[in-house]
């Protein structure tokens, strides 16, 4: 594994991360955003949006795809602070890089990413880490989104399904936004997984889960992505109580991880850790159907110790 500067679209700063696995790239002129994803031989699983590419220094946020870091619950003033200068960073010895946002956020929240690359697996660490700089208190959490690439199909594990009348007590919490249709067909609503497909006539859709099942997959066509994230127990969670969530429109699809809800004094912080995997060169799964769709991803999620 080693990293290194290199140009890349139209940014004269960005780290490369690489290992005989994947390629990880970050930029360093506006952020804290990770850009690209891929293995060798494959496209990048993030998307990008070519016509913000290379830009910076905008007085509005900038969606540009990649992975970014907010601040949640969702607010047009909290979440929406521009991140469009560089970042301060430093490499984290062996094998990855902390990120620091360096503009002003007039909420004066210190948004830290620290990104590291295993040295030979496609294994992705990312810890998302915000501190309260200011006078007074502040609720928030901290927020992960990955802008997927557009086409592909996600993947979401349900909790163990159980018959009727032995199960007397929920196991599962789902949230809907007001623009959620849920006849909408790109959803698919199983006993194993929901599953939500990204098109190009696509209008807006979004859910949240309470998400114990620790992994979310995202099927491109030649790839499959995974991330990993935790559920604590007994935690406060934004937007009554998801760590996770997932928005899709007609450019791409968002798989979005949260920490819990805190209520930060100043000097205060709150974090959370993703986990990503990649595998390319995959065959396709036979078919969608949820026994033979479970089969095929069991291997895959055994490498990974799922």
């Amino acid at each position: 594994m080693h990293i290194k500067q290199l140009n890349h679209s139209g940014w004269e700063h960005n780290l490369q991360l690489v290992n005989d696995k994947v390629e990880l790239i970050i930029s360093l002129d506006v952020g804290p955003r990770i850009l690209s994803y891929k293995t060798p031989r494959a496209e990048n699983v993030l998307k990008n949006y070519p016509e913000q590419m290379g830009k910076c220094g905008e007085d509005k946020w900038m969606i540009r795809g990649g992975h970014r870091f907010w601040i949640a619950p969702e607010d047009e003033a909290l979440s929406y602070v521009p991140d469009n200068l560089p970042v301060d960073y430093d490499i984290t010895e062996p094998n990855g890089v902390r990120l620091v946002n360096s503009g002003v956020d007039p909420w004066k929240i210190k948004k830290e990413m620290t990104v590291s690359l295993a040295e030979e697996s496609s294994e992705v660490t990312i810890v998302h880490h915000a501190t309260n700089e200011g006078s007074e208190p502040i609720e928030i959490a901290t927020w992960g989104l990955s802008v997927m690439a557009p086409g592909g199909l996600q993947i979401i594990p349900l909790p163990p399904f159980g018959p009727h009348p032995e199960n007397l007590l929920p196991n599962r919490l789902m949230i809907a936004w007001p623009y959620t249709d849920l006849a909408d067909p790109r959803w698919r609503f199983g006993e194993r997984f929901i599953t939500l497909r990204q098109t190009a006539d696509g209008v807006p859709t979004k859910l949240g889960l309470a998400h114990k099942e620790k992994w979310v997959g995202y099927l491109t066509r030649d790839a499959l992505f995974i991330k990993t994230f935790d559920y604590v127990d007994g935690a406060v969670y934004p937007d009554l109580g998801c760590n996770f969530e997932t928005f899709t429109n007609s450019e791409m699809l968002e798989i979005e991880s949260l920490s819990p809800l805190k209520k930060l004094a100043p000097g205060q912080s709150v974090s959370h850790t993703e986990r990503w995997h990649l595998f390319g060169d995959i065959p396709e799964p036979h078919s969608l159907k949820e026994r033979e769709l479970a089969e095929w991803l069991a291997p895959f999620l055994k490498e990974i110790g799922l």
